[in-house]
């Protein structure tokens, strides 16, 4: 007996207003076509409400000028634009902030503004899944067995949630601080590619969030198969967490890494549609003390980037409470740098950022649990037996 289980389902929807913030166009419409309008006014107004909600920034109906004080009313009667409820928000002594958003009772994501360092602008770190299940030895979010995955709609809702934050609407707006999104949060994206890749759609859409499809990474520990359909779907930036150079040691840190070995991954990589030296792919490594960041392993780094067009973020091991590893020693590191920028590839080391409140690369981490439906029918009863009493 052969048993699927269907991730991609939408999560249960609380009683009352929907949200239609941060939604995608054509569920938008299809939500306008419910109400009744024909397909064509259904469509035209779908736009207006994307735009008002996605590039003003807009928090009610109200303000909606050029849709009729009638369908307003009715929208306001049946929708709201409200952001999922911000569990907790956290802002670190070097700027960085971290929200845990509620996206439902008992399911909540991270996501993380890193503040701009350089010339460009602050990234946004987002989640696709609320858990994980790949198991990266070295993640936090490893240790978090994988609720659900985020719709379209909750991925975007964390951008607005920053954009809101950052005070930064509407889009038009000069001089942003937010530039950039990078689907490096909780979970593997390509366990996601649909809603990722609707997600993309709505961010980088000129008339709404407006951040374009080159100021947009998404991060896979190494879904080889779905590696150049998602250049093929939404045209992003492609980084690849990597931390080791051979099989052995990967299929340690990265257990996928047995299902698809260093051989197909790279195979995908080249096959990424667009990649060249305008746009490199990026090599995310991990830092660990005495495991993976010898001067031979940067030597072997090098002999397996050959021909690819990269650059290597070098990432000094974040520590969170049970980890089995060490950051490797600052002296370490720069070795390891040296050797790879000698070979003519860009490797940075990142400067860790937002350690204090838990927000640094492979730190994040929410207390949901997957429920059963028992579970639910249970905490549904005992929550309206409450009410009543």
């Amino acid at each position: 007996m052969t048993i699927t289980l269907d991730l991609s389902r939408k999560p249960d929807q609380p009683q009352g207003q929907r949200s239609l913030a941060g939604m995608p166009l054509p569920a938008l419409k299809a939500e306008l076509e419910a109400m009744g309008l024909d397909p064509k006014k259904a469509s035209m107004r779908a736009k207006q409400i994307s735009r008002w909600s996605q590039y003003f920034g807009a928090t009610s109906f109200e303000g909606m000028t050029d849709i009729g004080k009638e369908l307003r009313a009715e929208l306001a009667a049946r929708f709201t634009l409200d952001r999922p409820e911000i569990a907790d928000h956290q802002v670190s002594r070097d700027g960085t902030q971290k929200w845990l958003s509620r996206f439902q009772p008992g399911v909540e994501g991270e996501s993380v503004y890193i503040p701009s360092v350089g010339m460009d602008g602050g990234a946004l770190c987002v989640s696709s899944q609320v858990g994980c299940t790949l198991n990266c030895t070295f993640c936090h979010t490893g240790t978090q067995a994988l609720v659900r995955n985020l719709t379209a709609q909750e991925i975007t809702a964390q951008v607005m949630i920053a954009r809101d934050a950052l005070n930064e609407w509407p889009s038009s707006i000069e001089a942003r601080n937010l530039t950039n999104i990078v689907f490096m949060g909780m979970g593997e994206p390509l366990y996601n590619l649909d809603n990722v890749a609707a997600a993309i759609d709505t961010i980088s859409d000129g008339d709404g969030i407006s951040i374009g499809r080159r100021r947009i990474t998404v991060s896979t520990a190494g879904v080889a198969p779905k590696i150049p359909e998602l250049g093929e779907r939404t045209n992003a930036m492609l980084a690849i967490s990597l931390h080791a150079t051979n099989d052995d040691l990967r299929n340690e840190l990265v257990p996928i890494n047995r299902k698809y070995d260093l051989q197909m991954l790279f195979e995908a990589i080249r096959a990424y549609p667009g990649s060249g030296n305008s746009r490199r792919v990026t090599f995310e490594y991990v830092m660990l003390k005495g495991i993976n960041d010898t001067q031979a392993e940067a030597r072997e780094l090098v002999r397996l980037l050959k021909g690819v067009p990269a650059k290597i973020n070098l990432i000094p091991f974040n520590p969170w409470p049970g980890s089995p590893y060490e950051c490797s020693d600052w002296e370490t590191i720069e070795a390891f740098a040296e050797i790879v920028n000698r070979a003519g590839y860009a490797s940075p080391i990142r400067t860790p950022r937002g350690r204090d409140i838990d927000a640094a690369c492979g730190q994040l981490r929410s207390e949901s649990v997957k429920k059963s439906a028992a579970e639910k029918r249970r905490e549904a009863l005992e929550a309206a037996a409450g009410q009543a009493s």
